[in-house]
């Protein structure tokens, strides 16, 4: 049996070392014409080109990562283009609908910091998921295949050894972790470069200023080194970035997405800040003028294809609307299953029931009849942007809420969030009509 495994195991790395020298010996013309070809199953044209970016991304950086982390990438892009399909049809063909691209698991609520207006900063921190749960959630994910995870929190490394384990136990599942990278020194980036099959994805508000002003003090010369340290052990990692109506116009300007390209960054991701969490209020939230100005300016950085940008609600066109409550949806450290990672209700508890029977259950089942919520996709969201949808859902299903103050968003806050809604509606409506 151990000849058979280590057998295996030498086929499986030759058909890595081959996929990334054909990867690199390729040029960027065919790899996009291939990407167009195994991306024929994404049905909208922004998908595709997200996903090609992505490719091109990657056989660029191939050379800066560490050789776990490039067989990592390697076997990521192979299951998602080529030989993952199985077990999700075999999903589909049970349930009727497909498993989720990406399930979001926060195994601890606790950090080192105390951000305002932290989504998270309500929940109950003195009570971690548990690496048992954790590791038979992944397991569960990963057999109806979901090979993509992302871990947030929290912050995930305050986990120490936890973090790490279940990690290297799930190396057939690619980890994105959203990290405030206060706690990643030079131990930790060459953890993750001997792994391979982690990236953080590390938050910031915009520069030294903004940043600190949230964070704290000397958060934003922590970060800086923390990049240091991950792009010189060839790791592959990113930014976050939370907009507000402060920051809006700055996480989206050229020198901003420069100044982390160059540090390293191979990705950033984009959230939009809603009342949910620490001392919630409207008045954070960037203004819909200020939301479409985002938009516009993070496609124009993205059509440069150096930097792999997203982000979670202006990025309806890319997949088609929300992806919450079953293409995508968040296990808390409660074990609770939300449909969203900012809709913080939730029916069900992994500790109760599996992922798959969860991914059935009537809340989840409500929120996917109803996708997309309007067809405009720059309206894709049900918190903001079609409110009566959360209200609907969590009323009609008997969704409790996770934490203390959660419900503020479908009643302290609901007739703002109508008139937000409105606004936005105008501006976004007129904007579709120009890019349909």
């Amino acid at each position: 049996m151990g000849i058979y495994v280590s057998l295996q195991e030498q086929l499986a790395r030759a058909a890595v070392t081959g996929a990334m020298a054909a990867m690199r010996a390729t040029p960027d013309r065919m790899l996009m014409d291939f990407g167009e070809r195994g991306l024929r199953k994404i049905e909208y044209p922004e998908g595709r080109e997200f996903m090609k970016t992505a490719l091109l991304l990657s056989k660029r950086n191939l050379k800066h990562m560490s050789p776990a982390v490039r067989t990592a990438v390697i076997g990521t892009l192979s299951k998602l283009l080529l030989r993952g399909e199985d077990r999700r049809l075999q999903f589909k063909a049970r349930n009727g609908f497909p498993p989720p691209i990406v399930l979001v698991v926060s195994p601890t609520m606790r950090c080192n910091l105390n951000c305002y207006g932290c989504y998270a900063g309500k929940y109950e921190s003195k009570a971690d998921l548990g690496l048992e749960t954790l590791d038979r959630v992944l397991g569960e994910a990963e057999a109806i295949g979901v090979y993509f995870s992302v871990i947030s929190g929290g912050e995930p490394f305050i986990l120490g050894d936890a973090l790490w384990d279940v990690i290297e136990r799930h190396p057939g599942i690619m980890f994105q972790v959203y990290t405030n990278g206060t706690l990643i020194d030079r131990a930790a980036a060459r953890r993750l470069a001997r792994v391979g099959n982690a990236y953080p994805c590390i938050s910031v508000e915009g520069f030294e200023e903004e940043t600190d002003a949230r964070r704290g003090p000397g958060t934003f010369a922590r970060v800086n080194r923390a990049m240091d340290y991950l792009r010189e052990e060839g790791v592959f990692f990113g930014f976050s970035a939370t907009a507000t109506r402060e920051n809006n116009e700055l996480i989206v300007s050229e020198e901003f997405v420069d100044y982390w390209r160059r540090k390293g960054c191979v990705v950033g991701w984009y959230f939009h800040y809603v009342p949910v969490g620490r001392e919630p209020g409207l008045e954070l939230m960037p203004t819909p003028e200020q939301r479409i100005l985002r938009r516009e300016e993070m496609v124009k950085r993205r059509a440069a294809r150096d930097i792999l940008l997203a982000d979670f609600w202006n990025d309806g066109p890319l997949v088609g609307g929300c992806l919450a409550g079953g293409r995508y949806l968040h296990i808390n450290s409660n074990g609770e299953a939300e449909p969203c990672v900012f809709a913080h209700f939730a029916v069900d508890n992994v500790r109760d029931k599996p992922l798959e029977e969860i991914l059935k259950s009537p809340l989840f089942t409500e929120i996917r009849k109803r996708q997309p919520y309007d067809d405009n996709l720059f309206r894709p969201c049900m918190i903001i942007d079609l409110p009566e949808v959360l209200r609907d859902v969590v009323t009609g299903c008997g969704a409790r809420p996770t934490h203390d103050g959660a419900e503020a968003v479908i009643q302290e806050f609901a007739s703002e969030i109508d008139e937000y809604s409105d606004e936005y509606r105008v501006i976004a409506d007129a904007k579709w009509r120009e890019y349909h």
